[in-house]
């Protein structure tokens, strides 16, 4: 008869012991990233429409904030003329008419005027902010919807050259 060694002595194989304790934390410490660099690039996210309604509720979450809603697509050009001026000579007067056609209000725009050539060349092209095309400060509140705006801008006669021209907004 064999004697067996006691059972504190006896070495039986072991079970391979499961850590997940760092692949949890790496997980953890990559999701933390993720969520950092989504809240660093919020501005430029919430203007997506895929990206907006998540991005509210994490906000709500964390309490950080976004900038109002903006659809640029949705600003119509109603009017707009370029003559020259009256009184100085190598200067164009430029008057549009704008409305805001989206369903909500919204801050107001930058306006790009571009003047073009007949093979449709820029010749010029500028953004102007709401400040410059108004003539003082905008409003404290945004455009309301179906809100209309009228503008007058003096730019330089790029010259005869200058055939066609167009409004965008930013």
């Amino acid at each position: 008869m064999t004697a067996s060694a006691p059972r504190f002595i006896r070495t039986e194989p072991s079970q391979p012991r499961r850590r997940w304790g760092l692949p949890l934390a790496a997980l953890a410490l990559f999701g933390l990233l993720i969520l950092q660099i989504i809240l660093a690039d919020r501005a430029r996210l919430a203007t997506d429409r895929e990206w907006r309604p998540r991005l509210l509720a994490l906000c709500g979450l964390l309490r950080c904030n976004l900038p109002p809603w903006h659809e640029p697509k949705a600003f119509t050009l109603i009017a707009k003329d370029v003559r020259p001026h009256p009184k100085v000579p190598g200067v164009l007067v430029v008057s549009a008419s704008f409305r805001n056609d989206a369903r909500f209000a919204q801050p107001w725009p930058q306006l790009e005027l571009s003047l073009a050539d007949i093979d449709g060349q820029a010749l010029g092209l500028r953004r102007f902010s709401p400040r410059e095309y108004l003539g003082t400060a905008p409003p404290g509140t945004p455009l309301a919807p179906a809100q209309s705006v009228s503008l007058s801008l003096e730019v330089l006669d790029p010259g005869k050259r200058a055939v066609a021209f167009s409004f965008d907004f930013h």
